[in-house]
């Protein structure tokens, strides 16, 4: 069928071929939350149509809902995307679509920061492929449950869990195939489910997808993953780190560029390592800016206790041809599959920030022409990097490294920057005022 001119008639049709009757708009917060409203179709096609106000309030909270600025906390303009539009999966008759904040306002917005990389991806004659693989781990937990132990003592699903797990597979199918039902029904392809190390832990790589799509398919995984899940009685969790004693939960991102006839432009079978010198300029820009962006994919303080020497993560800006211990690994199986797997963030990471750090850095090492350094096949983790190229400590440093970078602020924008920075402060601040058990346990008494 022709796409409208109309994108208010693009909607209505959309809904109507699902046959919904009801429809839940989300508004994606900073924290990669959808925050839902369900109203009737009628008046969905009504707010795509006259624009749908939304309370500001989501860009001045944290992710606990403590506000940390004063003001009435207004309604700004939003737009809803006509293309977003999907089946709602636990509910007959119902669409979900996304909106987001237009105008100055929207200026601070992750999923428009994203839209924003992609055009630039298309005037230089791109289109962006990619997708995100996440671990995550499931507790035999609900909310309720978790709160009266204090977050402390949780049991854990599948205990007896191995990685690669027929066991876990035979014993709790049903489970998975339902996950994987569930993100059918919105159109979010899974490319497979297995198990990883450790009690209760899995991974779902997600199937490769044009444009925004990747990213609104990982931010709608994550969420309805969560809900799934509770409806099930069990919680999922996409924490960085939840234990020393647990691996890290990662959220590798893959990324291919094509050209407008469909072409792999990342492969050169008659190059070195088969790598087109897009690609290596492509990469280039990522190595180089990678430290200065890494805020932008990895936004909590907990994602930093994974980034850290023996806890199988990456430490510093490197590059290998299929090198699972560097920042980004180069996968070059065949040259139509050729793509880059950036392994920096973590299971938490906003997707769509993730995203525009991968395509920002990339897409500026192809206008610059940016060399990188020798590929390597060593242990990274081993290895002393050089100063530049070692990532921020903590999240404070982060984030005051994203303040300060021209380059962040010309390419994502100074209200995004300013905007994100502030928020990344103030949740570095909360956690610089709590006790933790370690230091309980190290210090009491001793000193």
């Amino acid at each position: 069928m022709p796409k409208s001119s109309d994108p208010s008639k693009t909607f209505e049709t959309k809904l109507q071929e699902i046959g919904a009757r009801t429809v839940h708009i989300g508004m994606v917060d900073p924290e990669g939350e959808f925050r839902d409203k369900l109203v009737s179709a009628e008046k969905a096609a009504k707010l795509a149509k006259g624009g749908y106000p939304f309370c500001e309030v989501l860009y001045f909270w944290d992710i606990a809902e403590s506000t940390y600025r004063d003001g009435s906390f207004v309604d700004r303009p939003a737009t809803i995307f006509a293309d977003s539009v999907r089946r709602y999966p636990f509910a007959e008759n119902t669409a979900l679509c996304l909106a987001d904040f237009s105008g100055e306002f929207g200026r601070r917005s992750p999923r428009n920061v994203c839209l924003a990389q992609l055009e630039q991806a298309a005037d230089l004659g791109f289109d962006v492929h990619s997708a995100f693989e996440f671990e995550f781990f499931v507790f035999d937990e609900t909310a309720e449950s978790m709160r009266a132990k204090q977050y402390r003592d949780l049991t854990h699903f599948a205990q007896g869990n191995r990685t690669y797990s027929l066991q876990t597979s035979a014993l709790y199918g049903d489970l998975l195939q339902g996950l994987d039902a569930t993100m059918a029904t919105m159109d979010v392809k899974l490319d497979a489910i297995h198990t990883e190390l450790g009690p209760g832990c899995f991974e779902a790589p997600l199937v490769h997808a044009q444009g925004i799509k990747s990213a609104d398919d990982a931010m709608l995984f994550k969420n309805f993953a969560r809900a799934y899940f509770a409806r099930n009685n069990k919680t999922v969790s996409f924490m960085s780190k939840l234990s020393p004693k647990l691996s890290g939960q990662s959220g590798h991102l893959h990324l291919s560029l094509r050209d407008k006839a469909g072409n792999a432009v990342f492969a050169d079978p008659s190059a070195p390592d088969g790598l087109s010198q897009t690609a290596r300029h492509f990469l280039g820009g990522l190595l180089k800016y990678m430290p200065e962006l890494l805020a932008m994919c990895s936004s909590t303080v907990n994602a930093y206790k994974r980034l850290v020497p023996g806890a199988w993560a990456p430490t510093a800006a490197n590059w290998g041809v299929q090198n699972r211990t560097a920042a980004v690994r180069v996968i070059n199986d065949t040259p139509e599959a050729t793509r880059i797997e950036f392994r920096v963030p973590s299971a938490d990471t906003n997707p769509y920030l993730a995203l525009s750090m991968l395509l920002g850095s990339g897409l500026a090492g192809i206008r610059e022409a940016i060399e990188p350094p020798a590929s390597s096949g060593e242990d990274f983790y081993a290895a002393k990097p050089a100063p530049e190229a070692v990532f921020p400590r903590d999240l404070h440093e982060a984030s005051a490294r994203l303040r300060a970078s021209t380059f962040a602020r010309t390419t994502f924008g100074e209200d995004f920057v300013e905007s994100f920075a502030e928020s990344r402060d103030v949740e570095y601040a909360e956690y610089q005022r709590q006790v933790s058990e370690w230091e309980i346990r190290r210090y009491l008494g001793v000193v």
